[in-house]
């Protein structure tokens, strides 16, 4: 595993260690593609004004998160890409030194 692939893997962890970080992004993630607008988020998940945008800020930053404005609105989109990236970086070495890939994740036989 290449250093950077490991700093951004421990950046997006790090904003996914807080409770309404991860509410936030689980609740974008349910919206799909075209996300939702931070209002609508806001009100889903009980964070509101500049204790969301803070929350925002840091998924932004992390890659996780991407918005957009449309109008007055800002609308907020899960990056897809991104989520999937951190899921691989997690399971990319899975059972390597359990005999390799002969073994995966749930596999339940030896």
């Amino acid at each position: 595993m290449a250093p950077p692939d490991v700093v951004v893997a421990a950046t997006a962890f790090a904003a996914l260690g807080s409770e309404q970080r991860l509410t936030i992004l689980r609740r974008l993630v349910r919206a799909g593609p075209d996300g939702l607008a931070m209002g609508a988020l806001g009100a889903d998940v009980g964070v509101t004004g500049s204790v969301l945008t803070h929350h925002l800020k840091q998924l932004v930053s992390a890659g996780l998160v991407t918005q957009r404005r449309a109008g007055r609105r800002i609308f907020c989109t899960v990056a897809f890409d991104a989520v999937k990236a951190l899921s691989g970086f997690l399971i990319s070495e899975c059972c390597a030194d359990a005999g390799g890939h002969e073994h995966q994740v749930g596999d339940t036989h030896g």
